[in-house]
C-alpha cells in the first residue's frame, strides 16, 4: 500500500528574503525582488533581475564556510535554503532512529557561473590552479557539496529538466517515499545567475527591460532571478517516531512531455493540461475544490498564453484564484518549482491570496484575470502548483491542508 507524503520543513533563499520569515513579510508587503543587477558582472546590466542580495564571500560567512573553499554559488545558495529546512524539521535524529534520509536536488547551470569566470585561466597550459573550479562545474558536484554540509544521506540524486526540475525532485521524493525506499527527503531545487543563464534567455527575446507582468496583454518577457528552496517530506513512521506537525500533505502531481518545441509551449497548452489533469485524477479531487493556483506565469507572450488556455480547459467556468508569483522572485528557472511551492504552502497556511504583482491589462485571449490585490483571511485546502521546463516537460503538484 502506498504511503501518505507530508511537508514537515520548508526553506528558502531568493531576492525577497534570505529565510522563510523575511519572504513571508515580503510576501504581505508586496516587496518585489526585482531591480539592477549587482552582483553578476555582465554588459547586459540594464536587463533587470532578482539577485540573493549577498556576495559568495557573505554566503560564506553565513554558511561558517572557509574563504577559500571552492563552492559556487549555486552550491551556497542551496546550502543556505537547505539547511534551514534540515533544521526547521529537525532532522537532524533521523539517523540515530534508523531512518532512511535523501536528498534529491534540482539545478540545470550548476557551477557554470565559475566556469565562465575562469575557464581562459583554466585552458592556459602553464597554469593547472583553477582546475578546482572546472570540476565544480557539473550539477551533480554542486548537489554532493550541499549534501555532503548536511548529512550522511541514504540516497543522493540530481533532477535536471530545466524549469520544471524542483517540482520533478518532489515526485520523485515522493515516489520513493511511497515505494517504501526512503522515509524523509529534502527535495528542492537551487540555481544562480550566471552569463550563459542571461545570454541564453536574452537570445530568445523572451527578456523584459522592465519589471514582468505575467497574464498581462502588455507582457513583454521575463526577469531572471536566483535562488533555492527546499522541502522536507516525510512518511507517516518518521513523523510518528520524530513527533513531527505537518506543514500539509502532497495529493497528487502529474508530469507529461508535449514536445511541440525546444523552448516554447504548445499554444493550446496540450502538455500543462495533461499535468494539471494527472494531479488532479491522483489526488482525487474535482477542479472546483481547487482553492488557489500558483502559475507558472513567465510573463513570456508564449507561456501565459498556453498556461492561461489550459487553465481554462481543465477548469472551465470554475477557475480558482490565480497569480504568478514570478513578479515577486523574478523566475529562478531550476528552482522556481520549490520557491514556488514554498510560497504556496505559506499562502495556504498563513490564509491569504498574493497578488499577481505588476499586472493591469487583462489577456483579451483569457476568460480570468489573475489576482491582483493581497487578499488575506482566505481559507485554502487545495493549492495547486504549475512547473513548465523547456522541450514541453510539464509538471503540477497539489498540496492539501493538513487534516488530522
Amino acid at each position: 500500500m502506498a504511503q501518505n507524503v507530508f511537508v514537515t520543513g520548508l526553506g528558502i533563499i531568493t531576492g525577497i528574503g534570505k529565510n522563510v520569515e523575511e519572504t513571508l513579510n515580503a510576501l504581505k508587503n508586496l516587496h518585489s525582488g526585482v531591480g539592477a543587477i549587482s552582483h553578476l558582472k555582465t554588459v547586459h546590466d540594464h536587463l533587470p533581475c532578482s539577485e540573493v542580495p549577498f556576495s559568495d564571500q557573505e554566503l560564506k560567512k553565513m554558511l561558517q564556510l572557509n574563504d577559500q573553499e571552492i563552492v559556487t554559488r549555486t552550491s551556497l545558495l542551496g546550502i543556505k535554503a537547505a539547511q534551514e529546512a534540515y533544521n526547521f524539521a529537525q532532522m537532524d535524529n533521523c539517523k540515530k532512529l534508523g531512518l532512511r534520509i535523501g536528498f534529491i536536488n534540482g539545478t540545470t547551470v550548476g557551477g557554470m557561473e565559475k566556469s565562465e569566470q575562469f575557464y581562459n585561466d583554466f585552458i592556459n597550459p602553464d597554469s593547472n590552479e583553477y582546475t578546482p573550479y572546472i570540476a565544480a562545474h557539473d550539477c551533480g558536484a554542486c548537489t554532493e557539496k550541499i549534501a555532503d554540509y548536511l548529512d550522511d544521506f541514504d540516497f543522493v540524486s540530481t533532477t535536471s529538466t530545466a524549469c520544471s526540475s524542483a517540482v520533478n525532485t518532489l515526485i520523485l521524493a515522493t515516489n520513493m517515499i511511497r515505494a517504501g525506499l526512503l522515509d524523509c527527503v529534502i527535495a528542492g531545487g537551487t540555481e544562480c545567475l550566471s552569463k550563459f543563464h542571461l545570454n541564453g534567455f536574452n537570445t530568445l527575446m523572451i527578456l523584459d527591460q522592465h519589471l514582468c507582468r505575467p497574464f498581462d496583454e502588455t507582457r513583454a518577457g521575463l526577469n531572471l532571478g536566483e535562488g533555492a528552496a527546499y522541502l522536507v517530506l516525510e512518511n507517516e513512521k518518521s513523523l510518528a517516531l520524530r513527533k513531527q506537525n505537518p506543514l500539509c500533505q502532497i495529493s497528487g502531481w502529474g508530469n507529461s512531455c508535449d514536445a511541440f518545441h525546444q523552448t516554447a509551449s504548445s499554444p493550446d497548452g496540450k502538455g500543462a493540461v495533461l499535468s494539471m489533469q494527472a494531479a488532479l485524477s491522483m489526488s482525487g479531487l474535482q477542479p472546483e475544490e481547487i482553492d488557489y493556483i500558483n502559475a507558472h506565469g513567465t510573463g513570456t507572450s508564449n507561456n501565459d498564453e498556453s498556461e492561461g488556455n489550459a487553465v481554462m480547459q481543465v477548469f472551465g467556468s470554475h477557475i480558482p484564484p490565480i497569480s504568478s508569483t514570478k513578479s515577486y522572485t523574478g523566475h529562478t528557472t531550476s528552482a522556481a518549482g520549490s520557491v514556488e511551492a514554498v510560497i504556496s504552502i505559506l499562502a495556504m497556511n498563513y490564509r491569504f491570496l498574493p497578488p499577481n504583482l505588476n499586472f493591469k491589462n487583462k489577456m483579451e485571449q483569457l476568460s480570468f484575470k489573475p489576482v491582483e490585490q493581497l487578499t488575506e483571511n482566505v481559507e485554502m485546502n487545495y493549492v495547486l502548483n504549475n512547473s513548465f521546463g523547456f522541450g514541453g516537460n510539464n509538471s503540477s503538484i497539489i498540496f492539501s491542508k493538513y487534516k488530522k
